[in-house]
């Protein structure tokens, strides 16, 4: 069954790469497709894309979802040719042995490895040691000299992994947070003569802080924002109890209520769910025990701000194989196009 979504422009935003503050690739993508959909473009000094329709009225809802992807800055290149990195975002460093990766410097991309040693000449400290990203080197396949030729300090790294379907299921890199990219120029590709002004916002260094949200929640100053993120779908046989699930794929966009750097506006999350019900869209609530989105960075930057959540629940979450359902992706954008366009600025979020 085809998706209602375009799928070659998210494998197009998944395989781009796009670490925090080296977003180039991905905005490049995101300024044509804001091209033909919005009124205004306009970038800052950090890299924060904002697509702008002008509604009829003043009043300004902004809509965020983050263009970076995790990845690593080369930190010190050996003697011998290989690479050592330090992280740009959170890694569980257990999914990174025997990763291919890519280099990209100056020059070219370089594809590398990160090599695993044989568990036959493993020592029993090696086999009991906790893997740590400071403990990774990357093989460019190269000697010394010529990688010392090639690659220099501060040059980016992020994994090589293309996007594919499986199933009713897509997988890759970088969903996290290209799916909800996807979904925003969706979103702004459908909304025609909205009531109000909405700013479409893709930002920048997420993954390390929230901080392309913070600084646009003081530029844009909206009336109200919703964030689009991943979260956790936790409903694999390693995770038995249900209550650690946090959402379950197949089971429609999820309503955000909490993470650990948010809680969102009742009033919010209400008219979300009125939405969602009214519309017959598939949806279900997030409670995230860990972890932040964008949604934080709007909710206080300029003032105290009404704020909502949408999240299309992932599995796998920061590993290559990220994997999303096509209907949960077709729900988030339905129900963020459908709250937008019924958003009239005249709605009491104050609580």
């Amino acid at each position: 069954m085809p998706f209602d979504f375009d799928d070659d422009l998210l494998c197009e935003l998944t395989e781009a790469p796009g670490v925090p503050g080296y977003e180039d690739r991905v905005r490049e993508i995101v300024r044509r497709e804001f091209a033909d959909s919005v009124d205004r473009v306009r970038s800052d000094a950090m890299g924060n894309v904002v697509g702008t329709i002008e509604g009829e009225s003043d009043y300004a809802v902004a809509v965020a979802a983050h263009m970076d992807e995790i990845g690593f800055m080369v930190r010190h290149v050996t003697d011998e040719g290989f690479l050592q990195v330090d992280p740009l975002g959170g890694f569980d460093a257990r999914v990174l042995r025997a990763q291919r990766v890519t280099v990209h410097t100056d020059g070219e991309d370089l594809t590398g490895v990160i090599g695993s040693v044989p568990p036959h000449t493993l020592t029993e400290e090696q086999r009991e040691a906790d893997d740590e990203v400071s403990d990774v080197y990357i093989d460019v396949g190269r000697e010394g000299d010529a990688v010392a030729e090639l690659v220099d300090v501060g040059d980016l790294v992020t994994l090589d992994q293309t996007t594919t379907r499986m199933g009713d299921r897509v997988t890759g890199k970088a969903l996290d947070d290209r799916v909800c990219v996807l979904a925003m120029l969706e979103a702004a590709r459908r909304i025609e003569e909205p009531a109000v002004t909405v700013h479409f916002a893709a930002t920048v260094q997420e993954e390390v802080g929230l901080r392309g949200a913070e600084a646009l929640g003081v530029d844009i100053d909206p009336d109200l924002a919703v964030a689009l993120d991943v979260t956790v779908a936790n409903d694999v046989p390693q995770i038995p109890d249900e209550a650690d699930a946090v959402t379950r794929l197949g089971e429609g966009a999820a309503i955000k209520l909490k993470d650990s750097s948010v809680i969102t506006n009742p009033k919010v999350t209400a008219r979300l769910r009125d939405v969602a019900e009214s519309e017959g869209i598939e949806h279900q609530t997030e409670v995230l025990p860990a972890g932040g989105t964008d949604t934080a960075g709007f909710q206080n930057s300029a003032g105290a701000k009404p704020v909502g959540a949408l999240s299309i629940p992932t599995r796998y979450l920061h590993t290559v194989t990220e994997t999303a359902d096509g209907d949960d992706v077709d729900a988030t954008i339905d129900l963020l196009t459908a709250f937008l366009e019924s958003e009239t600025g005249e709605n009491d979020y104050t609580l």
